[in-house]
């Protein structure tokens, strides 16, 4: 049904049109900076009196 008084054409091996949808990933991309690796002996330099360096035997952390 529809509101019009003449038939509504329709052509069921067209495909819906998505042009108009709007897409997720081009809105605006954030380009995150790699992580710098650094020694236990730069961690230990580069943090505060109030900062705390974890060091696990996989990962060395830096914790506020």
């Amino acid at each position: 049904e529809n509101c019009r008084p003449q038939d509504l054409v329709v052509n069921p091996a067209k495909g819906k049109k998505l042009t108009n949808m709007r897409a997720s990933g081009s809105d605006e991309n954030v380009i995150l900076t790699p992580p710098t690796q650094m020694s236990l002996e730069e961690c230990i330099s580069y943090i505060n009196e109030d900062e705390l360096v974890e060091v696990t035997p996989k990962a060395i952390r830096l914790r506020k």
